[in-house]
């Protein structure tokens, strides 16, 4: 719930940020696709944090090295962030940031099916993890729109 406070949160600030006039935050779609890469900066802290061990633990076990895919994960999810900062590349971060959710979402499902805790708090139940995550879909697609 943390990553959507942020989004819903940060967006609302540099949009009001624009509207008092600062023109670099005039219109939505600025305040979006910083938001977006706020919140993906954030959640990557989880891939090398006290978290880690949740995040590994949520890899389906069909996957080999889960500890391996949370490192890489982490690192996509940082270097998007910074990408859908830069106009030229903010498209191409904004399609591999939603490819990611998509597959991601199946260690969401082993989370909430299985009870795994995060940080010593239990993960979302499924369904409104399903919601935020097309929340956070919607928000990524939309960030990279120029």
């Amino acid at each position: 719930m943390a990553p959507f406070i942020l989004l819903i949160g940060s967006f609302l600030i540099f949009y009001l940020i624009g509207f008092f006039g600062l023109s670099y935050f005039d219109g939505w779609e600025t305040s979006l696709r910083i938001a977006v890469a706020l919140m993906f900066l954030f959640t990557a802290t989880a891939h090398w944090g006290k978290r880690r061990p949740d995040l590994i633990k949520m890899v389906p076990p069909v996957l080999p090295k889960p500890g391996l895919i949370v490192t890489i994960t982490g690192i996509i999810e940082i270097a998007c962030a910074i990408g859908l900062l830069i106009p030229i590349t903010s498209s191409i971060a904004s399609v591999i940031l939603a490819f990611l959710l998509i597959v991601m979402f199946p260690a969401n499902i082993r989370a909430a099916r299985k009870g795994i805790t995060i940080g010593g708090r239990p993960s979302t139940p499924l369904f409104p993890r399903t919601i935020l995550q097309i929340i956070f879909f919607i928000a990524v697609i939309f960030a990279g729109l120029q």
